[in-house]
């Protein structure tokens, strides 16, 4: 086979291929050498019969004067020639640019709905996940709210002898309750100060027995399970939106603060209890609280139990203990909707 039968035919690339070389003569150049030539016999035709004159006046300047008179009219037309030419290439090379832009506006109109057509199943799989995930979670917090708790074997006492009963001492370590104004048997059990702070962190991860427990502690104080309550609904919803607690990295207030917000100080001097910095949070929680009245509701049902909560109870907190509480995801979640909410102003 002959190497041009081998060759493989050009791709054609379109509006982006090259412009083939035109060898024949363009349309502008065909009318400038007939016009060219047309002149130059009429000049050459006029000499024949005029001449160039009998006057020696002028000398040698007479056949200067003659070529000029024939020469320029021929550079003027081919002048006009080239400015035609270079004028119809820049046309076709706009319309070239203006064709390779809608292409590309093209393409990139037809890849951004493919990009949202691939793309939204996968944001729909991944929402229904979380909203799976949130309601496993809901349905393990009601099991260990409603589960009873099993009572833990008490150690086997020595019966002391009837003539002398030794005395009873409580053990310097033991954890007090929490005091909530409530006695035991109205509201349930007391929790105590350690099982009030854990639950309001919630445990950890699906293994924490020791949260699970704390948790199931505080639900079967009646008072605490109200906040319990509330905190799991606020953070439940603000989970629809991607708000989570522990991506928030709030600025630390001092205990003082906290005591004076809970003594019932409002204004500057507790400013400093919105910390939360987070731009993308603060502009989601407050875009809901405006628009969806259950979001509204919940928030501020959880902000009036935290503000009461903490007021019974801060005296009794040492300053250790107060700043474990304020650590916690219910503390974060109430300094976050507290600053939407402006009353930290």
């Amino acid at each position: 086979m002959s190497e041009s039968s081998e060759r493989k035919p050009p791709v054609d690339l379109g509006i982006y291929s090259r412009v083939a070389a035109d060898t024949s003569l363009d349309p502008a150049d065909k009318i400038a050498l007939i016009v060219s030539v047309v002149w130059v016999l009429l000049c050459v035709v006029f000499l024949a019969v005029v001449g160039l004159g009998g006057s020696e006046a002028l000398g040698g300047l007479r056949f200067l004067i003659v070529v000029l008179a024939v020469l320029l009219p021929v550079a003027l037309i081919w002048i006009g020639s080239i400015a035609v030419k270079s004028g119809r290439i820049m046309r076709e090379e706009s319309e070239r640019l203006q064709a390779s832009m809608d292409a590309m506006r093209q393409i990139y109109i037809t890849q951004a709905q493919l990009a949202a057509t691939t793309m939204g199943p996968n944001v729909e799989r991944k929402i229904d996940d979380l909203v799976k995930g949130q309601k496993r979670a809901e349905n393990a917090l009601a099991h260990f709210a409603t589960s009873r708790v099993m009572p833990e074997p008490a150690p086997e006492r020595q019966v002391a002898p009837p003539m002398s009963p030794a005395p009873v001492t409580l053990q310097p370590d033991a954890q007090p309750d929490l005091a909530l104004g409530t006695p035991e048997g109205v509201y349930g059990t007391p929790v105590s100060t350690a099982d009030f702070i854990t639950a309001m962190n919630f445990p950890e991860t699906a293994d924490d027995r020791a949260g699970f427990d704390a948790l199931r502690r505080a639900l079967a104080d009646r008072r605490a399970a109200v906040l319990v309550t509330a905190s799991q609904d606020v953070l439940t919803l603000l989970s629809q939106d991607g708000i989570y607690m522990d991506d928030l990295t709030p600025d630390r207030a001092k205990t003082d603060v906290w005591r004076r917000f809970a003594s019932g100080e409002r204004g500057r001097t507790v400013s400093g209890l919105g910390g939360v910095r987070d731009r993308s949070s603060l502009a989601l929680s407050a875009g809901r609280m405006r628009q969806d009245p259950l979001f509204r509701d919940a928030s501020h049902h959880f902000l009036r139990t935290f503000d009461k909560t903490l007021a019974s109870i801060a005296d009794r907190l040492s300053d250790q203990e107060l700043a474990a509480l304020t650590e916690t995801r219910t503390a974060r979640a109430f300094m976050l909707l507290g600053r939407v909410a402006g009353i930290f102003d």
